[in-house]
């Protein structure tokens, strides 16, 4: 299937929608960036890293994606800026498919195991258990059977916010009460969904960077006791990141890829910020594949985050 046949009209419409303020505030700045000039110089280069950088893509990643344009600018020997929006589209999508191995899934693809266990982390306040609600619905629309697992236990709101979203789906949620064994609801979780065939099992996961060593040994107690039921247990371990905070961002992922062992990413509320540049920071300096991007407040707008269709709408081509 070609790559407009899994992307719909209506994704395409929601992603665009979705980044518009970042798009732009990116233009704004690559507008200025080239600013009476015809070929891309020197100058050019430098306005435009400097627009990257204020764009929340990051000082590493920009100057990688500047270094690449060095290089064809180089080897083409003359490049006009008219030409610019579109290499630049062509180099950052090459750059975050250089920087993830893993293919972009839909969620109507076969599982790679099954129950697929999904083990959810991030800091409160990011749409971690809003994003864990939006998987369950995005899965069930696909056919496939859901339990959730609250283990979130530190708070009390965490778990009936899992409760309603549970509701609202229409999916089994796993809950003990506030306080209890994290470990314990995983376990019953898994449990369960074994015993009914479940399909997916997505565990939400304590908010707090309380203490890096505690966090760590919490949520491997939480594998190796998900693993007595289903050994290669969690399949993915889903980082949620917060978009609109940019640079915090990159911070929270850097304490958890040193927590636990991140597999994937989830970058929520793209649709209120203007910091959509933090995707390709974050893709490309952790070398985590970006697997999810939240667009909005509706059920539909966690998307599954495809890089060609990404930097086509961030980016003005």
């Amino acid at each position: 299937m070609g790559f407009f046949g899994l992307f719909s009209k209506e994704k395409k419409e929601t992603l665009d929608k979705g980044l518009e303020k970042s798009k732009e505030s990116v233009l704004e700045k690559i507008s200025r960036a080239v600013a009476g000039k015809t070929t891309v110089d020197d100058d050019v280069l430098d306005n435009l890293e400097e627009a990257l950088i204020t764009a929340d893509v990051g000082v590493e990643t920009t100057l990688r994606i500047i270094e690449r344009l060095q290089a064809r600018v180089a080897r083409d020997k003359y490049m006009g800026t008219a030409e610019l929006n579109q290499i630049l589209v062509e180099e950052v999508a090459a750059l975050l498919q250089e920087n993830n191995t893993q293919g972009e899934l839909d969620f109507t693809d076969p599982l790679p195991a099954k129950p697929y266990v999904i083990m959810v982390v991030g800091v409160n306040g990011v749409g971690k258990t809003t994003t864990i609600g939006k998987l369950a619905h995005q899965y069930k629309q696909a056919g496939k059977k859901v339990y959730l697992g609250a283990a979130d236990t530190f708070r009390a709101a965490a778990v009936e916010q899992l409760c309603i979203w549970g509701e609202r789906v229409g999916v089994p949620v796993i809950k003990q009460q506030q306080g209890s064994d994290p470990a314990s609801v995983a376990y019953d979780t898994v449990a369960s969904a074994v015993a009914n065939d479940a399909d997916v099992v997505i565990i939400d996961t304590a908010g707090r960077l309380h203490n890096k060593i505690n966090l760590m040994n919490e949520l491997t107690k939480i594998k190796n006791v998900m693993q007595k039921v289903v050994p290669d247990a969690p399949h993915d371990v889903l980082l949620v990141l917060d978009g609109s905070t940019g640079q915090n961002a990159f911070e929270q992922a850097k304490q958890f890829t040193k927590a636990t062992q991140v597999t994937s990413l989830a970058i929520t509320k793209l649709d209120g910020t203007a910091k959509g540049g933090v995707v390709i920071g974050i893709s490309d300096q952790f070398k985590i594949p970006v697997k999810y991007i939240g667009l909005g407040e509706k059920m539909e707008d966690l998307q599954v985050f495809h890089r060609e269709a990404f930097v086509k709408s961030l980016l003005p081509s």
